[in-house]
């Protein structure tokens, strides 16, 4: 009984303090996309994730509560780095990967135990970071409920780097979408003003 008892206060601390689904389902979903799923040789090849709005997912009007979208794309983007083989090249180069900025437009709600998948692309990238496009598709009628850019900064590495590692050979960015490009110019715009509200050097960098 002692043991028992030990192991549900375990578990209910794992699952009450901490988002233990998550943590659970990120190594999980690792190993499975770097043992078990084919590797996907083009690095610019949308790939998709499968997932479904379950009970934890809900907010008070029963839909999927906005928070669980950068979750949920979380991890459909470490599958997608790791099958194409980004997170390798970056870790052998010394480096590693932080999320630098985030950007969600919703389009309709996903409701309870809706099927959805995550179409996830790599866009292009500059000289510290890879931008990556997100669509959150239902698998009830194929309409686009949602859609996340992402800024993945690379830190101790370059992504020019990572990609002729990855493709042996110098690789030039696509032409990003004029929506990433605006995006691009608010977050420099807003760096630019929070580093002189700070009195923080002009030429310091942020992510």
């Amino acid at each position: 009984m002692g043991a028992l008892a030990w192991l549900l206060g375990g578990a209910t601390a794992f699952f009450g303090l901490l988002d233990g689904w998550y943590l659970l389902r990120m190594p999980i979903i690792y190993i499975y996309a770097h043992w078990v799923l084919p590797t996907v040789w083009d690095l610019l090849q949308e790939q998709s994730f499968q997932s479904r709005v379950l009970l934890s997912d809900l907010d008070f009007l029963l839909h999927m509560n906005n928070a669980r979208y950068p979750r949920e794309a979380d991890l459909a983007r470490s599958v997608h780095l790791t099958r194409c083989g980004l997170f390798r090249a970056i870790r052998a180069l010394g480096g590693h990967t932080v999320l630098a900025a985030s950007c969600c437009r919703f389009r309709r709600s996903l409701q309870f135990w809706e099927p959805f998948e995550i179409r996830t692309q790599v866009l292009g990238w500059d000289e510290r970071a890879f931008f990556l496009e997100q669509r959150f598709v239902s698998g009830r009628d194929g309409f686009i409920c949602a859609v996340l850019l992402v800024r993945q900064h690379v830190v101790g590495a370059t992504p020019e780097k990572a990609v002729q590692m990855l493709c042996r050979r110098k690789v030039e960015s696509p032409e990003l979408p004029d929506e990433v490009l605006h995006w691009m110019k608010y977050s420099e715009a807003s760096s630019r003003r929070l580093r002189a509200e700070s009195d923080f050097p002009q030429d310091s960098k942020d992510q």
